[in-house]
């Protein structure tokens, strides 16, 4: 299945059926958007187009159900209308979806001339309209999306992004599959980036993990682990989350236009620091999410939906080489505890 490429960006939903796939294991159920210039579900260009998860359920489980009401193009980032809650173009998508950015912005942003191109990769090569900053939350002309490839399997579907760019001298193969194996409780993530181009890729990638199990708004019901204790950037200036040791909690639940970010510190440059678990006592579900990969930074972002863990990985990748990395998902139950 080829997947033709936009000329301009779109709202970020669409309004007709945008279209999906669904693969599934004996535990686990994986719904997914694929990327569509005209009708795909996320058309912004801040996060990746391929592999965004409308849904992962295990147990009667729902990890990661849409956690907007609606979407609108005037919106900025997002905003608070009532009980609603409406995302902008480049903010509206679930989870887990990721985003690569280089030096906080996008690669050859700085370079480009007003009228000129830059990349995104996993969405595609960009027009930089003026002389303003970049901005995550801005939608941008999309001057080639390349050429997408989608494979699809019971178990597995595989994206692949190929796109060049003669003006910037960068251009890559991006290549990732989100697969669910047998009997395991697991949804795995693999991905490889290959460098195409003259110029060398350095960048990391960030999964924003848009965790709304069961549509429970963060609370003391939930809890973060990691196999470090944690240090954070700056010194809490929330009475919102409490860091013990090696633990994050909510002492009451989110609520209105409350928010939480945090900066995590004090995980080492070992793979195995790459290890957080996500467990909710009431509902009795869990989630441990690994990589292969070290971490370069981590945060944390909670609103009243959706309980975000941002962990990033780094890499720099030579013309002519390549770079892979996985992440897995193991949702599993736990004791139900709480009033």
């Amino acid at each position: 299945m080829v997947l033709g490429a936009s000329l301009a960006a779109g709202n970020c939903v669409s309004a007709g059926a945008a279209p999906e796939a669904e693969i599934s294991s004996g535990p686990i159920r994986v719904r997914l958007y694929l990327p569509d210039a005209k009708t795909g579900f996320y058309r912004g260009t801040r996060f990746d187009w391929s592999g965004v998860i409308g849904g992962l359920e295990y147990a009667g489980h729902n990890y990661c159900p849409q956690w907007f009401q609606r979407s609108d193009p005037n919106v900025h980032d997002f905003i608070y209308d009532g009980a609603d809650i409406v995302a902008g173009p480049c903010t509206a998508i679930t989870g887990p979806a990721e985003e690569f950015v280089a030096d906080g912005k996008a690669l050859g942003f700085d370079q480009a001339v007003a009228g000129g191109t830059f990349i995104k990769i996993g969405v595609g090569v960009l027009r930089k309209p003026d002389d303003k900053a970049y901005d995550p939350y801005r939608l941008y002309p999309i001057a080639d999306g390349g050429r997408w490839t989608v494979k699809r399997q019971p178990d597995s579907i595989e994206f692949r992004q190929e796109l060049g760019d003669s003006a910037t001298g960068y251009a890559y193969e991006y290549r990732k599959t989100v697969s669910v194996a047998g009997d395991k409780r697991q949804m795995v993530l693999d991905h490889c980036l290959r460098n195409t181009g003259t110029r060398v890729i350095q960048t990391s990638v960030y999964n924003h993990n848009f965790f709304y199990i069961d549509r429970q708004p963060p609370g003391p019901d939930f809890s973060l682990t990691v196999p470090f204790r944690i240090r954070t950037a700056e010194p809490l200036a929330s009475s919102l989350v409490e860091v013990r040791e090696n633990r994050i909690t909510f002492p009451r639940p989110l609520t209105g236009e409350d928010r939480v970010y945090l900066r995590i510190l004090g995980f080492s440059a070992d793979p195995k620091d790459y290890d957080i678990r996500i467990e909710n006592r009431r509902l009795g579900a869990g989630v441990r999410i690994t990589a292969d990969r070290p971490l370069s930074r981590a945060a944390l972002w909670a609103i009243r939906a959706p309980l975000s863990i941002e962990p990033f990985i780094e890499m720099k990748i030579a013309p002519g080489a390549q770079y892979t990395w996985r992440i897995t998902y193991e949702c599993y139950t736990i004791p139900k505890g709480g009033d």
